[in-house]
């Protein structure tokens, strides 16, 4: 098990590409967060194993009405998450 964060920019405001990412991470069985950043782009927080986790990233892509343009990926300490959550708020 590892924690990724993945920082998305391109057209993932206003699309509802939260939405997508969480009914994939549901699907996928595995908890984290997503939020929208102030810059436009989109971060999501997400645990479970390396496979799945890889299945995921390659998953968002397939979001309707989004355009990814850059994807970033960086590994975080390992967070437990008991779903996976909109956060609602605007983060930096």
């Amino acid at each position: 098990m590892k924690t990724i964060r993945v920082r998305v920019a391109g057209k993932v405001q206003h699309v509802g590409f939260r939405a997508c990412t969480r009914k994939i991470a549901t699907t996928l069985g595995i908890g984290g967060t997503v939020r929208n950043l102030r810059n436009g782009t989109v971060e999501i927080d997400v645990t479970g194993d390396d496979a799945v986790l890889e299945k995921f990233v390659a998953m968002i892509y397939n979001c309707p009405r989004a355009a990814i343009w850059e994807l970033e990926i960086e590994n975080l300490p390992l967070s437990r998450y008991p779903e996976f959550s909109i956060c609602r708020e605007i983060g930096q």
